[in-house]
């Protein structure tokens, strides 16, 4: 009796059956060997991608770092015009290289992905120190009238003493207008009034706004339930202490903080930016007047670049997962009748 056969009568098997087995025992037990081999080969490459990856991704995060550090650093020492422009692309810079970090986490190293959200942390403190010393922040106080001043109206809105606005960031008050702590009023301005100037909303409460013109920055702060409408904003409008609201302006760049459950109907050239932030929702610019596109011209704005739907939340940089703090108004739900 050859081997075997006495191993299959050892197994209760007959003769040829048990060669069966015996055959395919040996198969599967070479079909597992090859996929082994075959593993451990794929592994081998995958190791050699994720290596070739990481070398692609710090050559391309450090070019970018440097980039975004040189715009930074030709600031110091240029004009507002100027320096508005490079912190713009500074951001947007900024933004889409946490973007690249983001999609590039599977294959980076612990060591390598924290050492870039190191660097990338301190680019975030550098544009930030940056913007505050060449952009400063609007201070929203009442000054005491010096010498300079005398030769400057007093009042520089027609409005009432307790609803016109002060200096906002040093501008001269010639360059100033807007309206401060009303309640239940409409309020209009004219083209004239802030044609190339600063407006400045504030502790407006229950309140419907209409502002015609193009003015050269729109700020709005501490605003509740109100229904604000402006004409196209040459630069960029800020947005700070905003609820149950629905705003509706054209602008190059939209900052808005500490906002929720308001409605935004922009155009803006450059990619909105928000944070802390909840309930805020955007549709396209869709207030209309007589001499909008005069406006329009008047601000140098790019009627064919709008990216209304582009949002950028601070507090919010999963890569692939929406923010939960914006959505976009659905078509049937926006609004498309404001007057009066």
């Amino acid at each position: 009796m050859d081997v075997a056969v006495e191993i299959d009568h050892e197994n209760g098997f007959n003769g040829e059956s048990g060669a069966a087995k015996v055959q395919e025992r040996i198969q599967k037990r070479n079909q597992a060997r090859l996929e082994d081999v075959e593993r451990r080969k794929e592994t081998k490459q995958s190791q050699s991608v994720a290596g070739e990856k990481g070398e692609y991704f710090s050559r391309t995060f450090n070019e970018e770092r440097a980039s975004i550090e040189e715009l930074l650093s030709s600031c110091s020492g240029a004009d507002r015009a100027v320096a508005t422009k490079k912190l713009e692309e500074a951001t947007a810079k900024t933004l889409m290289l946490q973007k690249f970090l983001n999609d590039s986490m599977q294959f980076l190293t612990q060591y390598k992905l924290r050492q870039a959200q190191a660097a990338l942390q301190k680019l975030h403190t550098s544009l930030t120190e940056t913007r505050e010393e060449a952009l400063p922040k609007k201070k929203f106080a009442f000054r005491a009238r010096t010498k300079g001043a005398e030769k400057v109206p007093a009042q520089v809105a027609d409005t009432p003493p307790d609803s016109s606005i002060s200096k906002v960031d040093g501008a001269p008050a010639s360059e100033q207008c807007g309206f401060s702590h009303m309640n239940s009023q409409f309020l209009t301005k004219t083209a004239e009034e802030i044609q190339n100037r600063d407006v400045l909303l504030t502790h407006l409460t229950n309140c419907k706004v209409r502002l015609f013109g193009s003015p050269s920055t729109l700020h709005l702060k501490h605003i509740d339930n109100c229904e604000i409408l402006c004409g196209p904003v040459s630069t960029s409008v800020f947005i700070d202490h905003c609820r149950n609201s629905t705003l509706a302006f054209p602008c190059q760049q939209m900052r808005t903080h500490n906002t929720t459950d308001t409605q935004v109907y922009v155009h803006v050239t450059s990619r909105a930016i928000i944070e802390d932030c909840s309930g805020v929702s955007f549709a396209p610019f869709s207030w209309s007047y007589p001499t909008l596109e005069e406006d329009f011209s008047v601000s140098g704005l790019d009627r064919n670049r709008n990216n209304w739907s582009q949002v950028d939340d601070f507090n919010w940089l999963a890569a692939g997962t929406p923010s939960p703090n914006w959505t976009l108004i659905p078509e049937e739900d926006r609004k498309t009748t404001w007057d009066p």
